[in-house]
């Protein structure tokens, strides 16, 4: 499987993530949104975004090696944030840069952002859901 970051002439060229992906491989993958919640469902990070943020990327890829993937196999993030604001963008970036660290990956993605009024429980500050492409 191989997963192909692009940011074509004729877009912005953001540092943070790819305008699209390009992804060959046999089984689609589509997780559930995760959340910071530890292997027993225990909170994580509470009221702390960029510890959540880390969880959230540490979920996926606990879910993707559980079925023989990697975080690089991941072609596309979605993120849902309670109460959005551009100055939750360091947290953000901090939060992601320590799961990279702590996973040893590349987070770079297609993302898209969004601002939610709230999640499914009321602790919860984001949520990240993936779409991954790997090989049988």
């Amino acid at each position: 499987m191989t997963v192909t970051l692009v940011n074509p002439d004729g877009l912005p060229k953001p540092e943070v993530y790819r305008q699209l992906s390009v992804a060959t491989g046999s089984k689609l993958v589509f997780l559930a949104g995760q959340v910071a919640r530890d292997a027993d469902g225990r909170p994580v990070g509470e009221g702390d975004f960029a510890a959540q943020v880390e969880q959230c990327y540490v979920n996926i890829a606990t879910a993707l090696a559980g079925i023989g993937g990697s975080f690089d196999d991941v072609a596309k993030l979605t993120v849902y944030v309670v109460d959005w604001s551009p100055e939750k963008m360091p947290l953000l970036g901090e939060g992601v840069s320590r799961a990279a660290a702590r996973l040893g990956i590349d987070p770079v993605k297609p993302i898209t952002l969004l601002g939610v009024a709230a999640l499914g429980e009321p602790d919860l500050l984001v949520e990240v859901e993936a779409t991954a492409v790997i090989d049988e």
